[in-house]
């Protein structure tokens, strides 16, 4: 598959993505600071802001790819609205269900979702490699999800069912959200856009859409230094810095792995909340993170021929010339 090469450009890829994942697990702790900021200002000003210094840092490579870009202006288009709609499913999912919940729903679905897309749209066979890296990642951050909901249902402050469970759907559209901007990230890329360009324009779309969001939403990100800095860091840090780390992992790895590396970021939002916020992990928690750890083990670790594995995925009646790095 173009743009996704074997060996130590795999590797690479992986370790961005997987840059990427921390910088993003520390937002939930991030947001703690700014309690009276709701969760679509939160996800306005981390993605709408983060998405516009994407595509000013890219603008020349945007304009100079302007003519492939719009031979493919439906791939962008889908890209930018689920860039869109992420952001506040997410930090509403997590407002209603708790950091926990709504981080392990959201993050933790995005590889079947992806994997349903790659399957449906690109007829893309999983491989054993992959599922097995899939269900000890989803195993994990179900063990930390219950962990943590356990743990917090136990104090006073207990969340409402109803909020609970519109939460938990607005997770998931988060995750369907999240991987079909990561396909189509993934499917700019490959089709020969540079990743910067690609993610410039998708991001930088997404972020206008989110302008009327963040002017509507954002006037409590002004009430304080410590709103005004939990916009900043989110704007800058996980999500302009983040996502330039995650465009250039896409360009080597498929979306579908790509998602499940992301698995490590509900394992380091539940680390910094107890190390920072002062929450208590229970031991079923630790044992989600070190399955969580193990799935990124399977993915990463090199095979017996030496190569990093680049595609948990092959093409249905493709036979490749030389035997895969798959574990297929």
């Amino acid at each position: 598959m173009k743009g996704a090469g074997r060996g130590p450009s795999a590797g690479t890829g992986a370790l961005c993505v997987l840059a990427a994942s921390v910088l993003w697990g520390t937002t939930g702790t991030a947001a703690t600071f700014a309690p009276d900021v709701g969760p679509l200002a939160i996800g306005a000003v981390a993605m709408g802001l983060g998405g516009l210094l994407q595509a000013l840092a890219a603008a020349r490579r945007t304009v100079r790819a302007a003519p492939r870009l719009r031979a493919h202006r439906g791939t962008v288009l889908l890209g930018a609205v689920s860039v869109a709609v992420y952001p506040l499913a997410f930090y509403s999912s997590m407002r209603l269900a708790g950091v926990a919940v709504g981080t392990v729903v959201s993050i933790g679905t995005a590889p079947l979702a992806s994997a349903v897309i790659e399957r449906v749209v690109d007829r893309r066979r999983l491989t054993r490699r992959w599922t097995l890296a899939a269900c000890l990642g989803l195993l994990g951050t179900a063990l930390l999800c219950v962990a943590e909901a356990a743990h917090a249902s136990g104090g006073a402050g207990g969340r409402s069912v109803a909020g609970t469970l519109v939460g938990t759907g607005l997770g998931l559209v988060a995750a369907a959200t999240y991987a079909l901007y990561s396909w189509a990230a993934h499917r700019l890329i490959t089709g020969g856009i540079p990743s910067r360009a690609a993610m410039g324009a998708v991001f930088g779309l997404g972020g206008l859409l989110l302008l009327p969001v963040l002017v509507a939403t954002g006037a409590p990100l002004l009430d304080s230094w410590s709103g005004a800095a939990v916009g900043a860091y989110m704007a800058l840090v996980p999500m302009f810095a983040g996502y330039v780390l995650f465009g250039w992992g896409l360009a080597h790895v498929p979306a579908s792995t790509a998602t499940t590396l992301s698995l490590l970021e509900p394992a380091v939002a539940a680390v910094l909340a107890v190390l920072v916020v002062g929450e208590r992990l229970p031991v079923a928690g630790w044992t989600g993170i070190v399955l969580v750890v193990m799935c990124l083990a399977v993915l990463t670790v090199p095979t017996r021929a030496g190569a990093v594995v680049r595609e948990e995925v092959t093409r249905p009646g493709h036979v490749p010339a030389r035997a895969p790095t798959t574990g297929s």
